[in-house]
Protein backbone atom coordinates (compact mmCIF):
# COMPACT_ATOMS: atom_id res chain seq x y z
CA UNK A 1 0.00 0.00 0.00
CA UNK A 2 1.48 3.12 -0.81
CA UNK A 3 -0.89 5.73 0.40
CA UNK A 4 -3.81 5.17 1.88
CA UNK A 5 -7.74 5.86 0.76
CA UNK A 6 -8.30 9.55 1.36
CA UNK A 7 -11.46 11.49 0.60
CA UNK A 8 -11.42 14.83 -0.89
CA UNK A 9 -12.77 16.29 2.95
CA UNK A 10 -9.89 14.28 4.28
CA UNK A 11 -11.75 11.09 5.81
CA UNK A 12 -9.99 7.86 5.39
CA UNK A 13 -11.86 4.74 3.89
CA UNK A 14 -11.04 2.04 5.47
CA UNK A 15 -14.69 0.19 5.54
CA UNK A 16 -16.08 -1.37 2.25
CA UNK A 17 -19.59 -2.55 2.44
CA UNK A 18 -20.07 -5.78 -0.41
CA UNK A 19 -23.12 -6.85 -2.10
CA UNK A 20 -22.34 -10.43 -3.22
CA UNK A 21 -26.05 -10.77 -4.82
CA UNK A 22 -29.54 -8.69 -5.46
CA UNK A 23 -31.24 -12.04 -4.83
CA UNK A 24 -32.83 -12.81 -1.39
CA UNK A 25 -35.54 -14.99 -0.04
CA UNK A 26 -38.12 -12.50 1.64
CA UNK A 27 -39.16 -9.34 -0.01
CA UNK A 28 -39.66 -6.93 2.58
CA UNK A 29 -42.15 -4.22 1.68
CA UNK A 30 -39.58 -0.92 2.50
CA UNK A 31 -36.35 -2.93 0.72
CA UNK A 32 -38.15 -4.65 -2.13
CA UNK A 33 -41.34 -4.93 -4.80
CA UNK A 34 -42.65 -8.14 -4.43
CA UNK A 35 -41.92 -9.08 -7.86
CA UNK A 36 -38.55 -8.30 -8.81
CA UNK A 37 -36.69 -8.69 -11.53
CA UNK A 38 -32.79 -9.74 -10.59
CA UNK A 39 -29.54 -9.29 -12.30
CA UNK A 40 -28.48 -12.01 -14.84
CA UNK A 41 -25.78 -13.88 -12.99
CA UNK A 42 -23.09 -13.01 -16.22
CA UNK A 43 -23.62 -9.75 -14.67
CA UNK A 44 -22.44 -10.79 -10.82
CA UNK A 45 -18.95 -10.43 -10.13
CA UNK A 46 -17.61 -14.20 -9.71
CA UNK A 47 -17.00 -15.10 -6.04
CA UNK A 48 -13.27 -15.05 -7.59
CA UNK A 49 -13.61 -11.89 -9.10
CA UNK A 50 -15.07 -10.86 -5.68
CA UNK A 51 -11.75 -11.87 -3.97
CA UNK A 52 -9.52 -10.50 -6.17
CA UNK A 53 -11.86 -6.81 -5.97
CA UNK A 54 -12.01 -7.13 -2.00
CA UNK A 55 -7.90 -7.89 -1.76
CA UNK A 56 -7.39 -5.01 -3.95
CA UNK A 57 -8.97 -3.17 -1.34
CA UNK A 58 -7.43 -4.52 1.55
CA UNK A 59 -4.24 -3.41 0.24
CA UNK A 60 -4.89 0.01 -0.35
CA UNK A 61 -6.22 0.38 3.53
CA UNK A 62 -9.41 -1.03 3.88
CA UNK A 63 -9.64 -2.55 7.08
CA UNK A 64 -13.35 -3.61 7.68
CA UNK A 65 -15.40 -6.09 5.79
CA UNK A 66 -18.68 -6.27 5.47
CA UNK A 67 -20.66 -8.69 3.38
CA UNK A 68 -24.19 -7.61 2.27
CA UNK A 69 -26.79 -8.54 -0.39
CA UNK A 70 -29.69 -8.61 -1.39
CA UNK A 71 -29.35 -12.02 1.59
CA UNK A 72 -25.77 -13.00 0.93
CA UNK A 73 -26.29 -16.45 2.31
CA UNK A 74 -28.24 -17.35 -0.44
CA UNK A 75 -25.71 -16.91 -3.06
CA UNK A 76 -23.94 -20.41 -4.27
CA UNK A 77 -20.67 -21.48 -2.91
CA UNK A 78 -20.68 -18.13 -0.94
CA UNK A 79 -18.43 -19.98 2.10
CA UNK A 80 -15.92 -20.28 -0.52
CA UNK A 81 -15.73 -16.91 -0.35
CA UNK A 82 -15.71 -15.88 3.18
CA UNK A 83 -13.13 -18.91 3.37
CA UNK A 84 -10.74 -16.76 1.11
CA UNK A 85 -10.91 -13.90 3.19
CA UNK A 86 -9.52 -15.22 6.42
CA UNK A 87 -6.19 -14.98 4.52
CA UNK A 88 -6.32 -11.45 5.39
CA UNK A 89 -7.71 -11.46 9.05
CA UNK A 90 -4.48 -14.05 9.41
CA UNK A 91 -2.22 -11.48 7.76
CA UNK A 92 -3.63 -9.01 10.23
CA UNK A 93 -3.95 -6.33 6.94
CA UNK A 94 -8.06 -7.04 7.74
CA UNK A 95 -8.99 -6.12 11.38
CA UNK A 96 -12.96 -7.53 10.77
CA UNK A 97 -14.70 -9.47 8.26
CA UNK A 98 -18.86 -9.66 9.05
CA UNK A 99 -21.77 -9.86 7.26
CA UNK A 100 -25.44 -8.37 7.45
CA UNK A 101 -28.58 -10.78 7.15
CA UNK A 102 -32.13 -11.53 7.44
CA UNK A 103 -31.30 -14.55 9.52
CA UNK A 104 -33.02 -17.26 7.39
CA UNK A 105 -29.78 -19.36 6.33
CA UNK A 106 -27.86 -18.77 9.42
CA UNK A 107 -28.77 -22.27 11.25
CA UNK A 108 -26.89 -23.71 8.25
CA UNK A 109 -23.77 -21.45 8.29
CA UNK A 110 -23.06 -20.36 11.80
CA UNK A 111 -20.27 -22.17 12.67
CA UNK A 112 -18.43 -21.99 9.28
CA UNK A 113 -18.82 -18.42 9.27
CA UNK A 114 -16.96 -18.96 12.99
CA UNK A 115 -14.79 -21.02 11.57
CA UNK A 116 -13.58 -18.37 8.96
CA UNK A 117 -12.80 -15.29 11.10
CA UNK A 118 -16.48 -13.80 11.33
CA UNK A 119 -17.46 -12.94 15.09
CA UNK A 120 -20.24 -10.23 14.32
CA UNK A 121 -23.26 -10.87 12.58
CA UNK A 122 -25.99 -7.79 11.96
CA UNK A 123 -29.58 -9.38 11.90
CA UNK A 124 -32.42 -7.64 10.54
CA UNK A 125 -35.65 -8.01 12.39
CA UNK A 126 -38.22 -5.43 12.56
CA UNK A 127 -41.20 -7.35 14.25
CA UNK A 128 -41.32 -10.38 16.83
CA UNK A 129 -45.04 -11.13 15.80
CA UNK A 130 -45.10 -13.96 13.47
CA UNK A 131 -48.24 -12.76 11.27
CA UNK A 132 -46.65 -9.08 11.46
CA UNK A 133 -43.22 -10.68 10.17
CA UNK A 134 -44.79 -13.01 7.35
CA UNK A 135 -46.82 -9.54 6.06
CA UNK A 136 -43.71 -7.03 6.16
CA UNK A 137 -41.11 -9.67 5.04
CA UNK A 138 -43.90 -11.25 2.44
CA UNK A 139 -41.69 -14.55 2.17
CA UNK A 140 -39.99 -14.97 5.24
CA UNK A 141 -40.88 -17.12 8.31
CA UNK A 142 -40.16 -15.73 11.82
CA UNK A 143 -39.47 -19.40 13.52
CA UNK A 144 -36.87 -19.96 10.99
CA UNK A 145 -34.95 -16.98 12.00
CA UNK A 146 -35.13 -16.78 15.54
CA UNK A 147 -33.67 -20.31 14.91
CA UNK A 148 -30.94 -18.67 13.26
CA UNK A 149 -30.07 -16.36 15.94
CA UNK A 150 -29.94 -19.46 18.39
CA UNK A 151 -27.37 -20.82 15.92
CA UNK A 152 -25.21 -17.86 15.96
CA UNK A 153 -25.37 -17.55 19.46
CA UNK A 154 -24.41 -21.18 20.34
CA UNK A 155 -21.10 -20.87 17.53
CA UNK A 156 -20.02 -17.87 19.29
CA UNK A 157 -21.20 -15.20 17.10
CA UNK A 158 -21.95 -11.83 18.74
CA UNK A 159 -25.53 -10.90 17.24
CA UNK A 160 -27.04 -7.08 16.72
CA UNK A 161 -30.37 -6.56 15.99
CA UNK A 162 -31.42 -4.15 13.10
CA UNK A 163 -34.60 -2.94 13.20
CA UNK A 164 -36.61 -0.43 10.15
CA UNK A 165 -38.51 1.96 12.34
CA UNK A 166 -41.94 1.73 10.72
CA UNK A 167 -44.68 4.27 11.61
CA UNK A 168 -48.01 1.98 12.60
CA UNK A 169 -45.99 -1.20 12.32
CA UNK A 170 -43.59 -1.93 14.95
CA UNK A 171 -44.27 1.23 17.10
CA UNK A 172 -46.33 -0.88 19.87
CA UNK A 173 -43.36 -3.21 20.05
CA UNK A 174 -40.35 -0.86 20.94
CA UNK A 175 -40.50 -2.19 24.48
CA UNK A 176 -40.88 -5.46 23.97
CA UNK A 177 -38.01 -5.71 21.23
CA UNK A 178 -35.97 -4.07 23.33
CA UNK A 179 -36.70 -6.15 26.88
CA UNK A 180 -36.13 -9.48 24.44
CA UNK A 181 -33.06 -8.34 23.03
CA UNK A 182 -31.61 -7.67 26.38
CA UNK A 183 -33.03 -11.18 27.47
CA UNK A 184 -30.66 -12.21 24.95
CA UNK A 185 -27.46 -10.18 25.50
CA UNK A 186 -28.10 -8.88 21.64
CA UNK A 187 -27.48 -5.51 21.22
CA UNK A 188 -30.35 -3.35 18.76
CA UNK A 189 -30.31 -0.59 16.37
CA UNK A 190 -33.15 0.95 14.91
CA UNK A 191 -32.85 2.85 11.27
CA UNK A 192 -35.11 5.42 10.22
CA UNK A 193 -36.58 3.80 6.63
CA UNK A 194 -34.55 5.38 3.60
CA UNK A 195 -36.14 6.41 0.05
CA UNK A 196 -34.38 3.60 -2.51
CA UNK A 197 -36.22 2.41 -5.35
CA UNK A 198 -39.21 1.28 -6.44
CA UNK A 199 -41.29 -0.61 -3.64
CA UNK A 200 -45.16 -0.89 -5.16
CA UNK A 201 -47.62 0.21 -3.67
CA UNK A 202 -45.99 0.80 -0.02
CA UNK A 203 -46.03 4.40 1.13
CA UNK A 204 -42.62 5.55 1.86
CA UNK A 205 -44.14 8.70 4.06
CA UNK A 206 -46.83 6.79 5.69
CA UNK A 207 -43.88 4.77 6.84
CA UNK A 208 -41.33 6.92 8.15
CA UNK A 209 -41.03 7.06 11.94
CA UNK A 210 -38.77 9.45 13.04
CA UNK A 211 -36.05 7.90 15.37
CA UNK A 212 -35.88 10.89 17.63
CA UNK A 213 -39.77 10.73 18.66
CA UNK A 214 -38.98 6.69 19.32
CA UNK A 215 -35.86 7.52 21.25
CA UNK A 216 -38.24 10.18 23.55
CA UNK A 217 -40.55 7.25 24.10
CA UNK A 218 -37.64 5.03 25.25
CA UNK A 219 -36.60 7.68 28.02
CA UNK A 220 -39.91 7.71 29.46
CA UNK A 221 -38.87 4.18 29.88
CA UNK A 222 -35.32 4.01 31.03
CA UNK A 223 -32.64 6.39 31.65
CA UNK A 224 -30.84 7.27 28.67
CA UNK A 225 -26.93 7.93 28.79
CA UNK A 226 -25.56 8.95 25.57
CA UNK A 227 -21.70 7.09 24.72
CA UNK A 228 -19.24 8.59 22.93
CA UNK A 229 -18.79 5.67 20.61
CA UNK A 230 -17.98 6.36 17.19
CA UNK A 231 -16.85 4.03 14.21
CA UNK A 232 -17.18 6.30 11.46
CA UNK A 233 -20.26 4.78 10.81
CA UNK A 234 -24.12 6.17 11.00
CA UNK A 235 -25.35 4.76 14.31
CA UNK A 236 -25.10 6.92 17.30
CA UNK A 237 -25.66 5.10 20.75
CA UNK A 238 -27.15 5.18 24.11
CA UNK A 239 -26.86 2.74 26.99
CA UNK A 240 -29.74 1.50 28.90
CA UNK A 241 -29.06 1.46 32.85
CA UNK A 242 -31.74 -0.14 33.63
CA UNK A 243 -30.94 -2.97 31.27
CA UNK A 244 -27.34 -2.61 30.44
CA UNK A 245 -27.64 -2.99 26.49
CA UNK A 246 -26.66 -0.68 23.82
CA UNK A 247 -29.15 0.90 21.62
CA UNK A 248 -28.35 2.59 18.16
CA UNK A 249 -29.88 4.98 16.01
CA UNK A 250 -29.47 5.42 12.59
CA UNK A 251 -30.96 8.65 11.23
CA UNK A 252 -29.91 9.19 7.51
CA UNK A 253 -32.96 11.76 7.43
CA UNK A 254 -33.69 13.62 10.78
CA UNK A 255 -29.80 13.48 11.62
CA UNK A 256 -27.37 13.51 8.64
CA UNK A 257 -24.35 11.30 9.96
CA UNK A 258 -21.88 12.25 6.95
CA UNK A 259 -19.50 14.31 8.53
CA UNK A 260 -17.48 10.65 9.25
CA UNK A 261 -18.74 8.47 6.61
CA UNK A 262 -14.93 6.01 6.38
CA UNK A 263 -17.46 3.89 4.07
CA UNK A 264 -17.88 2.85 0.51
CA UNK A 265 -20.27 0.21 -1.08
CA UNK A 266 -19.36 -2.38 -3.86
CA UNK A 267 -22.50 -4.47 -6.00
CA UNK A 268 -22.17 -7.46 -6.83
CA UNK A 269 -22.42 -6.25 -10.27
CA UNK A 270 -18.45 -4.13 -9.36
CA UNK A 271 -20.04 -0.59 -9.23
CA UNK A 272 -18.74 1.28 -6.59
CA UNK A 273 -21.05 3.89 -4.57
CA UNK A 274 -19.08 6.20 -2.98
CA UNK A 275 -22.67 7.20 -0.60
CA UNK A 276 -25.76 5.70 -0.17
CA UNK A 277 -27.44 8.37 -0.58
CA UNK A 278 -25.86 9.64 -4.47
CA UNK A 279 -26.37 7.50 -8.13
CA UNK A 280 -22.75 8.48 -8.96
CA UNK A 281 -20.70 5.16 -8.91
CA UNK A 282 -17.82 4.00 -10.77
CA UNK A 283 -17.00 0.79 -12.82
CA UNK A 284 -15.04 -1.60 -11.33
CA UNK A 285 -15.72 -4.47 -13.29
CA UNK A 286 -14.18 -3.25 -16.55
CA UNK A 287 -10.82 -2.59 -14.97
CA UNK A 288 -10.98 -5.84 -13.64
CA UNK A 289 -11.86 -8.07 -16.12
CA UNK A 290 -10.11 -6.28 -18.66
CA UNK A 291 -6.66 -6.57 -17.09
CA UNK A 292 -6.79 -10.36 -15.74
CA UNK A 293 -3.68 -10.44 -14.55
CA UNK A 294 -2.52 -6.58 -13.60
CA UNK A 295 -4.78 -4.99 -10.45
CA UNK A 296 -2.74 -1.76 -11.68
CA UNK A 297 -5.45 -0.33 -13.30
CA UNK A 298 -7.96 -1.42 -10.92
CA UNK A 299 -6.51 0.26 -7.76
CA UNK A 300 -6.13 3.10 -10.26
CA UNK A 301 -9.83 3.30 -10.51
CA UNK A 302 -10.64 2.61 -6.84
CA UNK A 303 -8.30 5.61 -5.98
CA UNK A 304 -10.38 7.91 -9.06
CA UNK A 305 -13.59 6.92 -7.57
CA UNK A 306 -12.60 7.77 -3.77
CA UNK A 307 -11.51 10.96 -5.23
CA UNK A 308 -15.20 11.52 -6.33
CA UNK A 309 -16.40 10.63 -2.76
CA UNK A 310 -19.20 13.76 -2.27
CA UNK A 311 -19.86 15.41 1.61
CA UNK A 312 -22.81 13.75 2.22
CA UNK A 313 -26.44 12.53 0.74
CA UNK A 314 -29.74 14.25 0.44
CA UNK A 315 -32.18 12.07 2.28
CA UNK A 316 -35.51 14.66 2.94
CA UNK A 317 -39.18 13.51 3.95
CA UNK A 318 -39.67 17.39 5.58
CA UNK A 319 -41.90 18.58 2.97
CA UNK A 320 -43.90 15.36 2.62
CA UNK A 321 -42.77 14.18 -0.39
CA UNK A 322 -39.36 11.74 -0.92
CA UNK A 323 -36.45 14.53 -1.67
CA UNK A 324 -33.75 12.96 -2.44
CA UNK A 325 -34.49 9.57 -3.63
CA UNK A 326 -32.36 7.35 -5.33
CA UNK A 327 -33.77 5.17 -8.15
CA UNK A 328 -32.02 1.44 -7.18
CA UNK A 329 -33.31 -0.65 -4.61
CA UNK A 330 -31.45 -1.06 -1.60
CA UNK A 331 -30.60 -4.73 -2.30
CA UNK A 332 -28.82 -3.31 -5.22
CA UNK A 333 -26.50 -1.47 -3.38
CA UNK A 334 -26.15 -3.90 -0.35
CA UNK A 335 -28.08 -3.41 2.63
Amino acid sequence: MDTPLIDPFARPINYLRVSVTDRCDFRCVYCMSENMTFLPKKELLTLEELDRMCSSFVRLGVEKLRITGGEPLVRRDIMTFFRSMTRHLDAGALKELTLTTNGSQLSRFADDLYAAGVRRVNVSLDTLNEKKFADVTRWGRLPQVLRGIDAAQAAGLRVKINAVALKGFNEDELFSITEWCASRDIDLTWIEVMPMGDIGNEDRIGQYWKLDDLRARLGEHYTLTDLPERTGGPARYVRLEETGQKIGFITPLTHNFCESCNRVRLTCTGELFMCLGQEDNADLRAPLRNHPRDDGPLEDAIRAAIARKPKGHDFDYSRQSVDGRVSRHMSHTGG
